[in-house]
């Protein structure tokens, strides 16, 4: 099992920038690649950013160019560095982990943080 910790969100005026922090514990030795997902009222959660063991990233095209996604493998967390922030941000935002074994895949979910843009 592994533990998502989220932390970071608030509310921010558009334009201006918020860290999150994404802490894992327990089995953290069965994580592979880790990244984040939102999910806005009355929508569907989708994929921000991904960040896979080996540091490569991947972005949704909405937020390439102003966020960054980056991992601490000692402290054994992920951010996500959230620059010129748009309303159409606000949303809330989840941790995932996922970890690869053979042909399964065994994925974790945080409890989520939310991030409010005022216009």
């Amino acid at each position: 099992q592994v533990q998502l910790v989220e932390s970071g969100g608030g509310l921010v005026q558009a334009g201006g920038s918020l860290r999150l922090s994404c802490a894992a514990s327990g089995s953290i030795f069965t994580i592979n690649d880790m990244g984040w997902y939102r999910q806005a009222p009355g929508k569907q959660r989708e994929v921000v950013a991904v960040i896979a063991s080996g540091g490569s990233t991947n972005y949704a095209d909405s937020v390439k160019g102003r966020f960054t996604i980056s991992r601490d493998k000692a402290k054994n967390t992920v951010y996500l560095q959230m620059n010129s922030l748009e309303p159409e941000d606000t949303a809330v935002y989840y941790c995932k982990s996922w970890y690869y074994s053979g042909s399964s895949v065994y994925d974790y979910w945080g409890q989520g943080t939310q991030v409010t843009v005022s216009s």
